[in-house]
C-alpha cells in the first residue's frame, strides 16, 4: 500500500518491522509502543468512567527486541515512551523523560517515563490529567499533544521524526505544530484513520497559525 502524504507528513499503513528498515534514516525515532500490559481490553464505563475502546488485543504483548533495534538503527537519537518496560532491549542511559500527571494516588500510574538516547541531564514535564482529557482521547493510551510537542522540544527540534508506533497520531500532530517533517508507522487501520484525520486538521491548523506556540499555562510548566 502506498503511503498517505499530509503536508509534510508521510503515513503508513502496515507493521513498522517491515516498513522501518526500507525508510531512510531519520533524525529522530520518537514514539509510544504497546506495552504488553493488555491497555486494550474492555472496560466498563458505567461502572468505573473509563472509556470503551473495544477489544482488539493490540497490547497483549510487548513488541519483540528485532522491533527496538530497528528503531536504534532508524535514528541518530531515540526518546522511547515506556522504557521501564524495556529495559532488556534498551542499552543504560542518563537521560529518561517524566510527564508527572498531577495527581497521586490515582489507578494509573501518577507519572510515565520515557527512555531517551540522548546524553544529557533527566527531564520532567509536569502536565495534568484534567488538561489531557480536554484534548478528547481516541486511543486508549493516547498522550497529550503538550507532551509529545516537549519530547520534540526535548529533541532539539529535529528535522525529520519517525513513529514506528502512531496511534491515533499524536506525534504527528505535534510535529506538525513544530513545523517538522513526520513520518508515521501503524498498523492498526481504525487508529491509522484517526491519526490521517487528527494530522491534516493540525496541518490546517498550522497553515492558518504558522509555528505559533500556545500561551503558557501554570499547569503546563516544564521543569528541570
Amino acid at each position: 500500500m502506498s503511503p498517505v502524504v499530509i503536508g509534510n507528513a508521510t503515513l503508513y499503513l502496515g507493521d513498522c518491522l517491515e516498513i522501518l528498515p526500507a525508510l531512510s534514516k531519520v533524525d529522530a525515532v520518537i514514539t509510544d509502543p504497546p506495552y504488553g500490559i493488555n491497555a486494550a481490553r474492555t472496560r466498563n464505563s458505567a461502572k468505573d468512567g473509563w472509556v470503551d475502546y473495544g477489544c482488539d488485543g493490540w497490547d497483549k504483548e510487548r513488541p519483540g527486541r528485532e522491533i527496538f533495534d530497528a528503531m536504534l538503527l532508524a535514528a541518530k537519537l531515540q526518546i522511547i515512551w515506556g522504557g521501564n518496560y524495556f529495559t532488556d532491549y534498551l542499552p543504560p542511559t542518563r537521560q529518561w523523560l517524566s510527564w508527572d500527571k498531577g495527581q497521586d494516588g490515582f489507578s494509573l500510574a501518577d507519572f510515565e517515563l520515557a527512555w531517551s538516547s540522548q546524553d544529557k541531564a533527566s527531564r520532567r514535564i509536569h502536565y495534568t490529567r484534567r488538561l489531557a482529557l480536554k484534548e478528547g482521547k481516541e486511543h486508549p493510551t493516547q498522550k497529550p499533544v503538550a507532551v509529545m510537542r516537549w519530547c520534540i522540544e526535548q529533541a532539539g527540534r529535529p528535522t525529520v521524526i519517525c513513529d514506528p508506533f502512531m496511534g491515533s497520531g499524536t506525534t504527528g500532530v505535534a510535529a506538525a505544530g513544530l513545523g517538522c517533517i513526520f513520518i508515521g508507522i501503524e498498523r492498526e487501520p481504525k487508529y491509522f484513520d484517526i491519526a490521517c484525520r487528527r494530522i491534516e486538521e493540525a496541518q490546517k491548523q498550522v497553515a492558518l497559525f504558522p509555528h505559533e506556540p500556545p500561551s503558557p499555562q501554570p499547569e503546563q510548566m516544564v521543569i528541570a
